[in-house]
């Protein structure tokens, strides 16, 4: 029996600390835990590659580069919104 199952909330508990662990926002100690887990889990480590396949998807779709002249009109509004705020 996986410690998941033991637990029986995985999916609750453990997967906000999976995106925290993708993301590298977590302590050596504590990637080194949701590592192990993942080790003794296949319950987490399919959440695990299943989310891999999703950000790669996300990020290679998110090629495209907006206009320069998008910008330049975004950072004008912005700036006429200040002036008339003061």
């Amino acid at each position: 029996m996986s410690d998941c199952e033991s637990m029986g909330d995985c999916a609750d508990s453990r997967i906000e600390r999976l995106y925290e662990y993708l993301d590298g926002a977590l302590s050596h100690q504590d990637l080194v835990e949701i590592k192990d887990h993942l080790n003794g889990c296949p319950e987490c480590a399919e959440e695990h590659d299943l989310e891999c396949v999703i950000r790669s998807v996300v990020k290679r779709s998110c090629t495209e580069v907006a206009p320069s002249t998008l910008k330049a009109s975004i950072l004008d509004r912005i700036s006429q919104l200040k002036t008339a705020d003061h």
